[in-house]
């Protein structure tokens, strides 16, 4: 299908354009009343996006004379229309682009490389010379902008929709990505540049340098290349380039007005500065996609030294936090956009999928064709030393046959034909997450490889009944059970967990289970999403994966069933992102009063 078509004004030009589309459909509600950018509007947005409302857009935000969008992509309609088309077009006519490059010379072929050329040759962004985005050049006052406090122990107001453009110092290659910008006072915000980003990488080539790097954080913009700039792209592809690409039609730049780079010209605001060589400032907390808060940091700071913008720009936030919140939709997105390109260099691979309730690196599920001997476990090696996705925690490798996204079905899958003795790989020692708290050291974690892409194991069914507590060791307060021979325990919040596991792994009705998953009180058994949050991102494998009948062959530990997971909150992790419940309580009091769901 042709990209946009259905989709009237595609591709939209700016983020004004969108708006007027999205109102036109009844996908943004304006609100005239006034807003408190402290805490409101975060709680207002999270009562929203859980239940696929509309984007807001306030008009009236107390101390600034600027209207604030948020939940811009907050359900998949709207990420269709803004691309035009389903995520996973896009990919699929990237794949079909490559196979065209690589068939054998024809004429037929000739000529759809012409074609190609023609296609891609659009998508190269082009400059202008006069830009609405720089219709007001201002003094910088960040104060000015309704930069919003997500969460009550964040540490400050943070710009959390920025898209952060450097370039390579030496080989001026551009990266363009979304970091949160800690505001510290009216010119300088922190840098949250983690591992594996490549706006990390060009500062570090700079300060190894002694340079300071020059950065625009660009507010606003059409909204594909605000979708392309949360793509996992590799470090050296330029996001600007394939935002022009699935638009069909380039993005217009304009020279930046104090740097040596050029600035999408129809965005609201552009943050003009530098982030100096070897300078830090404590960043932080600051509530994050894993649910948690993660602890204040030394970070590099970005020094603003102009400021440009529309005449009437709006500005753009969103929020982050349990599970579901707007990077929920634009993270799934992200991984259908580019996910199946990893076909190119993992050609077995069918699919893969990165679980949005676990903050996806903690989860990825991926479908293999196992063509030769040890392919599956060879590709999910693989796939932990690529890019981004060498911060994944825990692998789960299936057959074709299964979909990664149905957790049942993969749940299944481990029972069917996991083995723990020969098909659980642990890596006590790997790369990990910026935001992983569950590791001591930053950086640095374990991850696990579960490889269920062998034969039919067992052909006996799983158990079904959950034991009930009052058979268990003292501290279970409630048990589930998942598909596949998955026992989940609730436990109190003051028990020794390594003691309960010991004694529960040995517990006659425990031992025809696969799993044993320990969870904290302020995990609900009966949420899925919110149970997959409260296990996956509480575990470090190395630390916390407990198998008391493992044996020893040589250097190779054979591992055995039940295995015990100790998914609890521990003293050193840093605090569950909590509203407090008066905000919450006025947030759906408004939420009401303005009739935003319509199903309430």
């Amino acid at each position: 299908m042709k990209p946009g078509r259905g989709v009237p004004g595609w591709p939209f030009a700016d983020l004004g354009t969108f708006l007027r589309f999205l109102e036109q459909r009844g996908h943004l509600v304006r609100i005239r009343d006034p807003v408190d950018p402290y805490l409101e509007v975060s709680a207002i947005a999270q009562e929203v996006v859980r239940r696929e409302g509309p984007a807001l857009l306030f008009e009236s935000v107390r101390g600034s004379r600027f209207p604030l969008v948020i939940n811009l992509f907050g359900s998949m309609e709207r990420i269709v229309w803004a691309l035009g088309r389903e995520p996973s077009a896009i990919a699929e006519e990237f794949l079909r682009w490559l196979d065209l490059v690589r068939r054998p010379p024809s004429f037929r072929s000739l000529w759809d490389l012409f074609r190609l050329g023609l296609r891609l040759g659009r998508g190269f962004p082009r400059t202008v010379r006069r830009a609405p985005v720089q219709a007001v050049v201002e003094t910088p006052n960040l104060r000015d902008l309704p930069v919003i406090t997500c969460w009550p122990y964040d540490g400050g107001p943070f710009i959390t929709m920025g898209l952060v453009v450097t370039h390579h110092p030496v080989l001026r290659t551009r990266n363009v990505g979304i970091y949160r910008l800690h505001v510290y006072d009216e010119k300088t915000t922190g840098m949250h540049w983690q591992s594996m980003k490549g706006g990390r990488a060009h500062y570090y080539e700079a300060e190894r340098r002694g340079e300071p790097l020059e950065v625009a954080v660009v507010l606003g913009g059409d909204p594909v290349t605000m979708l392309c700039a949360v793509l996992p792209l590799p470090e050296e592809m330029d996001e600007i380039l394939w935002s022009g690409w699935i638009r069909g039609r380039p993005v217009p730049l304009v020279r930046a007005r104090t740097l040596r780079m050029k600035v999408p010209a129809r965005a609201e605001f552009v943050l003009e500065g530098h982030v100096p060589p070897q300078e830090r400032r404590l960043e932080g907390p600051f509530g994050d996609h894993f649910g948690h808060y993660s602890e204040a940091r030394p970070f590099p700071v970005f020094h603003v030294q102009a400021v440009t913008r529309r005449e009437r720009p709006v500005y753009p936030s969103t929020v982050v936090g349990k599970p579901p919140q707007e990077d929920w939709y634009m993270g799934v997105a992200a991984g259908e956009m580019v996910g199946p390109l990893i076909r190119v260099v993992f050609p077995s691979v069918r699919r893969l999928w990165a679980y949005p309730e676990t903050g996806f690196h903690h989860l990825l599920v991926v479908s293999v064709e196992e063509r030769h001997p040890m392919e599956s476990l060879r590709v999910g090696l693989g796939l932990l030393g690529q890019g981004q996705l060498s911060l994944t925690k825990c692998l789960i490798l299936v057959p074709p046959d299964v979909d990664p996204a149905d957790w049942s079905a993969v749940l299944a899958t481990l029972w069917d034909r996991f083995d723990p003795a020969r098909h659980l790989t642990v890596l006590p020692t790997a790369p990990a997450d910026t935001l992983d708290f569950t590791t001591p050291t930053l950086h640095a974690g374990s991850k696990v490889i579960l490889n269920a892409t062998d034969r039919v194991l067992r052909a006996r069914p799983w158990p079904t009944d959950p034991v009930p507590p009052s058979e268990l060791p003292w501290g279970v307060r409630a048990t589930r059970v998942w598909p596949g021979g998955h026992l989940i325990l609730q436990v109190h919040g003051l028990v020794d967990v390594r003691r309960l596991l010991t004694e529960t792994l040995s517990h006659p009705k425990v031992r025809p289970f696969l799993w044993v998953w320990v969870v904290s009180p302020d995990v609900p058994l009966d949420d899925p999403t919110r149970l997959m949050w409260g296990i996956f991102t509480r575990f470090d494998p190395a630390r916390d994966w407990l198998c008391p009948q493992t044996e020893w062959s040589g250097l190779r530990p054979l591992y055995s069933a039940p295995i015990g997971v100790d998914a609890t909150w521990k003293v050193f992790y840093p605090a569950p992102l909590e509203m407090p419940i008066d905000i919450v309580e006025k947030a759906r009091q408004r939420v009401r009063q303005w009739g935003l769901l319509k199903d309430e």
